[in-house]
């Protein structure tokens, strides 16, 4: 297929992109790089052994992104592209509501105007909400989110399944996926957070690397073995081959929209996640105990079963994997992509 990745230049996306290609697929990227750097285009076309191309705009524009379907055979799309910080998010509410459902909007209209019925949308696990039990289960209903990201998400997934009910040939996967950390094995793409990073691995590794002093651990009093909120880490590889099983069951699927849990079903607290980040480095990290952030869970973790079963899909890789690629793409890229 020929398919359209909007946010490929992100983190997820670019592992998506290379993951497609390496399944023979052709792959064209739409990004903006507001949270991503041109530069990472050149890293996977090498890696990616082909020219692979870039459209460089803001899917809000519903002008340019219906002249990119006009003048491209797209065969299916996967739907990175939307701000994602949790905590900024509750600082810019209309920002997050206004672009990650506009670049929806925009995205979805020049499907149907232009016969594109194949979707795989990037959710996220925060649509159970603090209320779904433990571990998540996607027939859990009552899907809501303490964040304005995490309610875009809830409302994009709404809004999908809303289309593909009503309309002839689609077909929607919507990936509720956790905690993806880890990196490409190459060291040459990773995760590479503007500003201070609000997700813990790449805290860590900018700990590790010298460009944060200290960790802090928010919170080491919850009902957990070790006192510290546990998470269902996932490798972004794995995470990305989960994309590409997706997009390839989309035609087998009996529903027109169907959700499936991307996560190892494991968790591990943040300590455990220290130390085998520790073993990576071979040394000892600093880091203090700080009060509980508000609004963190002490513990959730995916139910994988529909995706091993329907999907085919398992996560394969470890702690120690993701903490070694993490490391390795750190260390060799100290301040991430080159270019501001």
């Amino acid at each position: 297929m020929r398919v359209l990745v909007s946010g490929g230049a992100g983190y997820i996306g670019s592992h998506t992109v290379l993951a497609l290609v390496a399944a023979g697929h052709d792959v064209i990227v739409v990004d903006d790089f507001s949270n991503s750097k041109p530069s990472v285009q050149g890293r996977l076309e090498a890696l990616a052994g082909r020219a692979i191309p870039f459209h460089g705009f803001d899917l809000t524009d519903a002008d340019k992104t219906e002249r990119l379907f006009a003048h491209e055979r797209i065969d299916a799309v996967i739907h990175f592209a939307g701000f994602k910080a949790v905590g900024e998010s509750v600082t810019k509410p209309l920002e997050y509501y206004r672009n990650n459902l506009d670049s929806t909007f925009a995205l979805a209209a020049s499907m149907a105007k232009y016969g594109v019925t194949k979707l795989v949308f990037s959710s996220s696990a925060t649509v159970y909400g603090e209320k779904a039990p433990v571990p998540y289960r996607e027939d859990y209903e009552h899907l809501s989110s303490s964040s304005p990201y995490g309610q875009t998400k809830v409302m994009i997934e709404r809004v999908l399944s809303d289309i593909a009910q009503i309309s002839e040939g689609w077909k929607v996967a919507l990936l509720r996926y956790f905690n993806p950390v880890g990196a490409h094995p190459s060291g040459d793409i990773g995760e590479d957070p503007q500003g201070i990073p609000n997700n813990l691995m790449p805290f860590i590794a900018q700990v590790a690397v010298g460009r944060r002093e200290r960790l802090t651990v928010f919170g080491d009093d919850y009902p957990t073995a070790d006192g510290t909120a546990e998470r269902d880490y996932l490798h972004v590889t794995d995470l990305a081959a989960g994309h590409v099983a997706a997009l390839e069951h989309l035609d087998d699927m009996v529903e027109p929209a169907r959700a499936f849990n991307l996560g190892t079903g494991t968790g591990t607290s943040v300590l455990e996640l220290l130390k085998a980040f520790e073993r990576a480095v071979g040394r000892e990290l600093p880091y203090e105990i700080g009060p509980r952030r508000a609004g963190d869970l002490p513990a959730f973790w995916a139910d994988p079963t529909r995706a091993n079963t329907e999907l085919g899909w398992h996560a394969t890789k470890t702690i120690d994997d993701m903490c070694a690629d993490t490391w390795r793409w750190q260390s060799r890229n100290p301040e991430g992509f080159p270019g501001s």
